[in-house]
């Protein structure tokens, strides 16, 4: 591969840096406000510049679901939108799915279920079930099974991450930390 002629290599340097932009992220309920290139994903924003690492990198293309998150209630892979394209937005990541000390009920099916094994695509797993749910199109196994197909888990913890929603849309979840152990 050839290499930037003289010239060009002092035009680089010539090239104004990009200008930062302000960002504000309502980000589990607390206003946010970033200065961030214009190129930051929503994943680093909320990793690098919010040290929010719940938040899982994946595959960085979309295709695993480590990041889903959920943006003004709906789940996406944040890995794919740009942080200034969710100014304004409410973001929810698995840190602020549960309330104060208690857990939220995906988070006590996934435990009681052991609807995880290593556990890295457990964050985007439930966010995206919270997802789900929230849409109310799945009603049976399979249709959990498709509508969760964008998560991908690779110790292959699946029946026991189907049957953790299932218990969580049926309304059945223990709903503290209490009735969990029980």
């Amino acid at each position: 591969m050839a290499q930037a002629s003289s010239a060009a290599r002092k035009q680089l340097k010539k090239s104004p840096t990009t200008a930062k932009m302000t960002v504000s992220l309502h980000v589990n309920g607390v206003e946010r406000k970033l200065v961030i290139a214009p190129w930051t994903t929503l994943l680093d924003a909320l990793r690098l510049y919010l040290d929010l690492t719940g938040t899982k990198k994946g595959c960085d293309h979309g295709q695993c679901g480590a990041c889903t998150v959920l943006v003004d209630g709906r789940r996406i892979n944040s890995c794919l939108a740009l942080a200034v394209m969710k100014d304004g937005a409410q973001v929810t990541t698995i840190e602020g799915l549960a309330q104060g000390s208690a857990l939220h009920p995906l988070q006590q099916a996934f435990i009681k279920h052991d609807a995880f094994q290593c556990g890295y695509c457990t964050p985007g797993q439930i966010c995206s079930a919270a997802g789900l749910i929230a849409e109310g199109k799945a009603h049976t196994s399979d249709e959990i099974r498709e509508l969760m197909s964008g998560n991908i888990c690779r110790c292959g913890a699946y029946p026991n991450i189907v049957a953790a929603i299932e218990e969580v849309m049926s309304g059945n979840a223990p709903r503290t930390p209490g009735e969990a152990a029980q």
